[in-house]
């Protein structure tokens, strides 16, 4: 039976004012916000109304299908949940919702670097998924970490490049958020107001757990997530080069994952040196305020890398919110797309029912899409491009050279 709380849910951004409600100021704006005066977070969303989908009627698309293949499976849906930190303080044991979420509706979900549940626990409930590595800025605790990612059995591995130089945590300061969270009266307030919150997950997760810590940062266990007197590693990581990265790629037989570049010179390096796909990406607007989007620079960087020869699946993140922009970074020239922040708020509203929901609405709008601009299937999106089915905002054609799917 559905959850009551799922009534009046029709689109994602429902669930975002629903939790808004529900969580205290500090951890939504952890979840919610961006950096600085958050350009890039609102770039994120506005560069959908630069494109425009041109429908095509009179086609027989009562045979639509949008699952996906990509890094030798196939998906339900051309999406999949991104790696999100500290989804335990916004829903009770909130990384194992989204993985066993995910697993049932048959997408992939990225295991977050920064979760509060050890990364053995996750693949339990979910063993099709993903795991995402902050790299340590020493090789003394490098080796280590992959040697366990690989003991847990996770085949695919995301190195995410774009935060080797911490980013303005300001808005998360001026909302009383900090990693760890530092006990005060401002803190206890903000738990007291909000008493679903307080009971449902955080003084559950102390029953049943006791105090969280980041679980995934290292091979052993990290600092907790509430302390008075605790610091979280911040080694310096600005020394590193794409020599690490061959590092690891020499290590790792699995599929390897590069997150987090925006350059087109950067996603053909990374191929070059034996990337097996990208996730273009720019931290969600929570890094530098004032880069581009990621979906904004998608055409530049398939034209680089398939100049250079290179086949390899290029994904995208950031600021997707429904089944059109969706299909509009599809006809892109994407392969996929992963969201995230959605996700964590269906989380909060409604738990793991919640997560699949929200899963439901947005494979409805993609299905409905696709069948708007005439076509049955997402392999079919490449000669969407040669059809002029995506215009910019000034009427325009927006075609892109036709390549394998």
């Amino acid at each position: 039976m559905e959850p009551r709380a799922l009534k009046r849910i029709f689109s994602l951004d429902d669930f975002q004012s629903r939790a808004r409600r529900l969580l205290p100021r500090a951890i939504y704006e952890y979840v919610a916000g961006g950096t600085e005066d958050t350009h890039t977070l609102r770039e994120n969303r506005a560069v959908f109304a630069d494109y425009m989908l041109l429908t095509r009627v009179m086609r027989d698309v009562s045979q639509r299908s949008i699952s996906r293949t990509l890094l030798g499976a196939e998906w339900a849906a051309p999406f999949g949940v991104s790696p999100m930190g500290l989804c335990g303080l916004s829903a009770y044991r909130g990384d194992i919702a989204l993985a066993r979420a995910a697993h049932a509706f048959h997408i992939p979900m990225i295991v977050s670097g920064t979760s509060t549940v050890r990364m053995e626990d996750m693949i339990a409930a979910n063993p099709d998924a993903w795991f995402q590595a902050y790299l340590p800025g020493d090789l003394e605790r490098t080796t280590p970490l992959l040697q366990r990612i690989q003991a847990a059995g996770y085949k695919n591995l995301v190195l995410t490049f774009d935060t080797f130089i911490g980013a303005s945590r300001e808005n998360q300061v001026r909302a009383g958020f900090s990693t760890p969270l530092r006990p005060g009266l401002r803190l206890m307030w903000d738990g007291l107001s909000h008493p679903r919150w307080l009971a449902q997950v955080f003084l559950r997760t102390l029953w049943r757990s006791g105090m969280p810590h980041f679980e995934n940062s290292f091979a052993s266990r990290g600092a907790p997530i509430v302390s008075a007197s605790a610091i979280r590693d911040h080694a310096s990581k600005d020394h590193m080069t794409w020599d690490r990265f061959s590092m690891i790629r020499e290590f790792w037989k699995g599929k390897l994952i590069v997150k987090g570049v925006l350059h087109p010179d950067d996603c053909r390096i990374a191929s070059e040196l034996g990337a097996d796909a990208l996730i273009v990406s720019n931290h969600g607007g929570r890094q530098l305020d004032g880069s581009p989007s990621s979906t904004r620079m998608l055409p530049a960087i398939i034209d680089a890398l398939r100049g250079a020869g290179s086949q390899i699946p290029v994904m995208v993140d950031g600021g997707f919110r429904r089944g059109t922009d969706i299909v509009k970074a599809l006809a892109l020239g994407a392969d996929f797309v992963f969201i995230g922040r959605p996700f964590n708020f269906a989380n909060v509203v409604a738990g793991e029912a919640g997560v699949t929901h929200a899963m439901r609405i947005l494979k409805a709008e993609v299905v409905r899409t696709l069948g708007m601009i005439g076509y049955n299937s997402i392999a079919e999106l490449a000669r969407a491009r040669e059809d002029g089915v995506l215009l910019s905002a000034a009427g325009h054609p927006v075609r892109r050279e036709t390549r394998m799917t």
